[in-house]
């Protein structure tokens, strides 16, 4: 038995008014200190790797599993990463933002799910808090 991601994302293609299908999403976690003048590549880690599926979702970032039970979130700040440009290239269309980059904040306690959903379009992205 698997369990529901506690982080899950949505890719909705505005300019279509469809579900983005098959977009790369990596989920990672600061593990530096937050307050440092400067982030190096190498202070994030990655957490979990996946594609959005035929209704623009992914929901199986952290599964958790049966004998581990749920994915269990720690505080921090986490970054999610989707790969756009191979889907617009695939529609024949080119994009200025390569990558979208999504940066949030757990508390400290985590809530048991976050959703963090993603509009977007080849010249333009916007996110928010979902349920």
């Amino acid at each position: 038995m698997s369990h529901k991601s506690p982080i899950t994302t949505h890719v909705l293609d505005t300019t279509h008014g469809i579900a983005a299908v098959g977009i790369a999403v990596r989920l990672e976690q600061l593990v530096s200190d937050p307050s440092a003048t400067a982030i190096a590549p190498q202070d994030w880690k990655v957490l979990a790797h996946g594609l959005t599926n035929e209704d623009g979702r992914c929901t199986t970032l952290l599964p958790g599993t049966a004998d581990s039970g749920p994915h269990v979130l720690t505080p921090g700040i986490y970054r999610m990463n989707f790969d756009v440009k191979p889907y617009f290239e695939k529609a024949g269309l080119s994009c200025f933002f390569p990558f979208a980059q999504v940066v949030f904040e757990i508390p400290n306690p985590p809530n048991a799910h976050y959703h963090i959903p993603l509009l977007l379009s080849p010249f333009s992205y916007s996110t928010y808090r979902g349920t």
